[in-house]
């Protein structure tokens, strides 16, 4: 038995991810998303959900980008990529020296293409600030592929820095992973002012996609009452799935796999399966209101 959802004991794998399917199946949203998965804070999850969501999506049929604007690089080593040794790096692509098409790659055997970062992202943040229109690299780079996905999904940097402000001008949704603790809600506050700003400034599309709570233990008193606060606060924009702490979550990394490769079964693996199917219904919704 490894997942009720809806009222419904599920106890095969696959009859969960077909569940699933069926759910999204005539909910196909059109326009590609491009997701920035964002807080200044770091270790919240950003990078494991970034990598997990687009594994997630990718099961369901979506055509997946996944974009590390990290200059740390985890989320480009989490899909099996090296990040020292990309046939054309990002940095490149995002000061002009190179095409993004070039920069593609392909993770085998999934419905998922990466852009991967690694540490030249650092010296390309410092040129980038002294160039015009520095905000827009990454916006002006993804505009000739965009369309060949389904969702893009931006892994930022735990900073607001450039990178991460290109990440937001790009992006028309934000994620946000957090934990549920009182020192990350001080820290959202800040990146909710962000964003505002950026949507005021660069970036009129710009929202808050949803809010993810990471290495949720629901048995915590202190869990449930920042979940509570959040709910108040943000509303429907929680996302009703939450991500366990699970140890096979936290394994797979090492092996250069998302949890769904790593370990099929996991509580991990199934809560990033229940959120993309969430995040889809109610992308869906959105799009058709």
């Amino acid at each position: 038995m490894y997942k009720k959802q809806g009222g419904w004991v599920y106890q095969k794998w696959q009859d969960f991810v077909n569940v699933c399917i069926l759910q999204i199946h005539l909910e196909y949203v059109i326009m590609t998303k491009i997701i920035a998965v964002a807080n200044q804070k770091g270790g919240v999850g950003k990078t494991t959900s970034s990598v997990n969501m687009a594994a997630s999506l990718a099961v369901m049929k979506r055509k997946v980008l996944i974009v590390d604007m990290d200059p740390q690089g985890n989320a480009t080593t989490g899909v099996g990529l090296n990040k020292h040794s990309p046939p054309v790096l990002l940095s490149d692509v995002l000061l002009g020296d190179a095409n993004v098409e070039d920069a593609l790659q392909t993770i085998p055997n999934t419905n998922i293409m990466a852009l991967g970062g690694g540490p030249d992202l650092t010296i390309a943040e410092l040129e980038m600030m002294q160039m015009a229109e520095r905000e827009y690299r990454l916006h002006k780079a993804l505009a000739s592929i965009k369309d060949n996905f389904d969702y893009i999904l931006i892994d930022c940097p735990p900073s607001l820095n450039m990178l991460t402000v290109n990440a937001l001008v790009a992006a028309n949704g934000v994620l946000i992973p957090m934990q549920c603790e009182y020192y990350a809600l001080e820290g959202l506050s800040a990146l909710v002012g962000s964003i505002e700003t950026i949507r005021q400034n660069s970036n009129p599309k710009l929202e808050i996609m949803g809010l993810l709570r990471t290495m949720y233990d629901p048995r915590s008193n202190l869990a449930k009452d920042v979940s509570r606060q959040l709910s108040e606060y943000f509303g429907e924009k929680l996302y009703n799935t939450s991500i366990p702490r699970n140890i096979r979550l936290a394994e797979a990394p090492s092996h250069g796999l998302p949890v769904l490769m790593y370990d099929k079964r996991s509580h991990g693996a199934l809560a990033y399966l229940a959120l993309a199917a969430e995040m889809i219904r109610k992308e869906a919704s959105r799009e058709a209101a």
